[in-house]
């Protein structure tokens, strides 16, 4: 057996030769097949690596264009999401910048709007496709979902807001843009449905819905999905902690009025 530590690790996404005096340092890597340090860092955007990372091959310019419109609508949910406010309370609490983006992580990786929600939207996309009379079924009669041993059931159609009343703007945008760049089939046909699923769920189209459906024009599984929401909206949750650690907690939004202090 040999003792190259390197010939230890199995993996389909890097290789790694190593350094002639240190065999625990790389001397150079390759992701799927691509010189990272050598071609990948003078001639990749971050987001065809990103795609490259996830689906071990390169993206077509549709699939590039997509998922950069897709990131650039995720990177900052603003202050009234919940991951964001879990981020900027760690922030204000004087808690470490490790603490924010685990806050942030767990708040937003659940069926609120959140990660998981973006796994069962995929899932449902999976099973109907562009037929709305599956979408109505499935909205009216939901399956019943895995994991209930670590996650709570699903309350609300994956994909909608339980608590919007009108399809926000910036969701309505988002869609027409990633439909139009990605030229993605889903995409395309929620934008033409969108209200009739709306009149299903009795929601709104949520932020989820809409990368729901991109990452699966994007040929993306379900749990792939959910990890890259949770990656993709990281940047607004430490923008914001940060700015709120040197705001402090008297110009904390939305509750500056509810703060009384007891002398």
């Amino acid at each position: 057996m040999s003792d190259n530590p390197i010939e230890k690790i199995t993996t389909k996404i890097w290789r790694e030769t190593p350094e002639p005096d240190n065999p625990f340092a790389a001397a150079n890597c390759h992701c799927c097949g691509y010189d990272v340090y050598g071609d990948l860092l003078q001639n990749a955007s971050y987001i065809d690596y990103l795609y490259l990372l996830f689906k071990q091959q390169q993206p077509t310019p549709e699939q590039s264009a997509l998922l950069q419109g897709l990131a650039i609508a995720l990177a900052n949910p603003g202050p009234r999401d919940h991951s964001v406010r879990a981020a900027m309370s760690a922030g204000v609490g004087g808690s470490t910048h490790a603490s924010a983006m685990i806050a942030a992580i767990a708040v937003g990786a659940g069926n609120l709007g959140g990660a998981r929600e973006v796994f069962h939207a995929l899932e449902y996309w999976q099973h109907c496709g562009a037929s709305l009379e599956a979408w109505e079924q499935i909205i009216k009669d939901p399956p019943q979902l895995g994991r209930e041993d670590v996650w709570l059931p699903m309350e609300h159609a994956p994909g909608f807001d339980p608590n919007g009343v009108s399809c926000p703007t910036p969701v309505k945008q988002t869609l027409a843009h990633l439909a139009d760049v990605g030229k993605g089939s889903h995409l395309q046909w929620l934008d033409t449905h969108r209200t009739a699923l709306e009149e299903f769920a009795g929601y709104p189209l949520a932020f989820s819905g809409v990368a729901a459906a991109a990452l699966h024009d994007l040929e993306f599984l379900p749990e792939q999905a959910e990890m890259l929401f949770l990656l993709l909206r990281l940047p607004g949750a430490a923008i914001h902690s940060l700015e709120q650690e040197r705001l402090g907690w008297r110009k904390y939004p939305f509750f500056a009025n509810g703060f009384k202090l007891n002398p």
